[in-house]
């Protein structure tokens, strides 16, 4: 199973918004921070915004900011919304009947128990675990420049 681009990104800009906590982000920063395009950015934010994983502000000078705590917010409630399939094999899908194991299938059990097992491991971790386990991540990120707030755009 591999992650689409879509939830790293979603996940990175989740974390730029944690480490970045009581200030609202702006994507171009956001994309600088990433080496990614805005437009790339923006698209991204409307599945997390509908999610009510994060505000957006309008405006001058707007940004978007997570809408709750990052320490309510886990990995899988980020998959959850990014990724479009978790069809890890065709039995998956359910408009397959090409099978004649399809409703008892040992593989389909063993692969269903390991997506499970997967999104089990993804709820047992926060965005704020992932920002607390890099202590530079302010720096990292171009938010902090040698213990200092990184000036901030008008």
């Amino acid at each position: 199973m591999r992650l689409t681009k879509q939830t790293n990104y979603a996940v990175r800009i989740l974390m730029y918004c944690a480490a970045n906590e009581g200030n609202l982000s702006r994507i171009p920063e956001i994309a600088k921070a990433y080496g990614v395009s805005e437009l790339f950015l923006f698209k991204i934010l409307q599945p997390l915004h509908k999610a009510k994983l994060v505000e957006t502000v309008r405006g001058r000078n707007g940004g978007v900011r997570l809408n709750r705590p990052a320490d309510e917010i886990t990995l899988f409630d980020v998959v959850r919304v990014t990724e479009d399939s978790f069809a890890m094999a065709e039995c998956f899908e359910s408009d397959i009947a090409d099978c004649p194991l399809v409703d008892s299938c040992g593989l389909n059990s063993a692969l269903r128990k390991a997506l499970n097992a997967f999104f089990d491991v993804l709820s047992e971790y926060t965005i704020d675990d992932l920002v607390k386990a890099r202590p530079q991540i302010n720096f990292l990120l171009g938010l902090e420049v040698e213990g200092a707030p990184a000036a901030r755009a008008s």
